[in-house]
């Protein structure tokens, strides 16, 4: 008979959660969350504080879901804790895996916790199996980590105590505590990978290396720390390399070339763009180090672009459309965010456009092809202007006109003003490509 789970629960009770008292289970109904469950339910009478919810997640893709759920409720009732089902839709259509689809869903259920505190059933084998899994895709340090122990959810708490327990520590627990519980037979299909190492390769490793699953959560622990290191690095080099919301290229080629790719992937994951190919970002860099200062070297993802412009890098995003916008000048508001053009307007007071131009409704409108702007040598296509700029293809076909209220063309932000109109002592409209607060993605 093995020592009883609940104490060790009980003495590696992270510091981090000291204090804090609502706690939610993801139960899913099966062996890993009902032993969860049963652990946090006895725990309550040695932490009298504990207010204790549990969670079920509805997917539908099992004949059996519906089975799963009063199995939860029963549970549940008997053991006096309060039980929300959610039910979420996967599209089957979208090209995107089922597993993964799943995940997010149930992720996305868990944010919405009224609880401090997230607690999941994930163990030693599912470690195991998560860094197997990472290997076989080339993950890097991160991949590697596997899943900590504890980390942030949105505003919660998630917390996964059972990281240093065996499959079969949880089996014999339940058989002792008389659990029951149901069977995903999905988790029986070698068609997905994680099953295919769980019940064919996890086995032969068993057999010829009998402390496989501590040496990978060793792995993990180390991997861990390397993040963690390599995070922190990376984000000092950020913090020394922003220029607003843009990248100066010239201090992030000072470093050495492994700190830059770090760092690039660093200003990526804080737009939301975490899933870049190493082999691009690396043809990305080395174009940046190679390439004339007056190229435009451009590095594609799925939902934005990052352009060097003057060199810095923009992370601009790919607009199918803008739509013309109406704003008025306001001298004390220096950035104007605006939504869906990709960028922010910047009034500056260094000589540019005259008070009574900016007066009234101003217009900012989408390039339609041959507007000219007003010169000292004459009226100069918008086109032409961009050109001599510097400014890359990409960014020339989503760049804003400034319009005044009677129509007339008053400027190419950031790039010239029309010339009947300017002041020694007026403003000039600077434009800053690059993704606004509302486009940014959470890390």
């Amino acid at each position: 008979m093995q020592p009883d789970l609940l104490d060790a629960l009980l003495a590696h009770w992270p510091d981090n959660l000291s204090g804090l008292c609502a706690f939610e289970v993801g139960l899913s109904g099966g062996l890993d969350s009902m032993v969860l469950l049963s652990l946090l339910a006895r725990a309550r009478q040695y932490r009298p504080q504990l207010q204790l919810s549990a969670v079920h997640v509805h997917h539908g893709l099992n004949a059996a879901a519906d089975d799963w759920v009063l199995h939860c409720q029963d549970v549940c009732q008997q053991l006096a804790i309060p039980l929300r089902v959610e039910r979420v839709v996967i599209n089957r259509a979208t090209g995107e895996s089922l597993e993964a689809q799943a995940r997010q869903q149930r992720y996305t259920v868990f944010a919405r916790s009224a609880a401090e505190v997230l607690v999941l059933a994930h163990h030693l084998d599912d470690q195991s199996e998560t860094v197997l899994l990472q290997l076989l895709r080339g993950g890097g340090v991160r991949a590697l980590s596997g899943m900590p122990v504890l980390r942030r959810l949105e505003n919660l708490q998630l917390w996964r105590p059972l990281l240093g327990l065996t499959r079969q520590q949880l089996e014999q627990y339940a058989s002792e505590q008389g659990l029951s519980w149901v069977e995903d037979d999905s988790n029986a299909d070698i068609a997905y990978r994680r099953n295919l190492l769980r019940h064919r390769i996890m086995p032969l490793l068993q057999q010829h290396v009998p402390s496989y699953r501590q040496q990978l959560g060793r792995t993990a622990w180390h991997m861990a720390q390397a993040s963690q290191l390599v995070d922190e690095v990376a984000a000092a080099d950020l913090a020394s390399c922003m220029a607003g919301t843009a990248l100066d290229v010239g201090s992030m080629l000072s470093l050495s070339a492994v700190r830059q790719g770090f760092l690039l992937m660093a200003w990526l994951r804080s737009l939301g763009q975490a899933q870049v190919a190493p082999e691009q970002l690396q043809e990305f860099l080395r174009q940046l180090r190679v390439a004339a200062a007056a190229s435009q070297p451009c590095l594609h993802l799925p939902e934005m672009v990052v352009v060097r412009y003057r060199q810095q890098l923009y992370a601009v995003p790919v607009l199918s459309q803008q739509s013309a916008c109406v704003l008025r000048f306001d001298p004390a508001q220096s950035v104007c965010l605006l939504p869906g053009w990709g960028g922010s307007l910047r009034w500056k007071r260094r000589g540019g456009l005259t008070l009574p131009s900016l007066a009234g409704n101003l217009q900012l409108r989408p390039r339609l092809g041959g507007e000219v702007l007003q010169q000292m040598v004459g009226r100069k296509p918008v086109k032409k202007l961009l050109q001599e700029a510097g400014i890359p293809p990409l960014l020339r076909r989503q760049w804003p006109l400034l319009y005044a209220a009677d129509g007339r063309l008053l400027a190419l932000p950031g790039v010239a003003v029309a010339s009947d109109c300017f002041s020694p002592e007026g403003y000039w409209p600077d434009w800053q490509p690059g993704l606004d607060d509302e486009k940014k993605a959470p890390r």
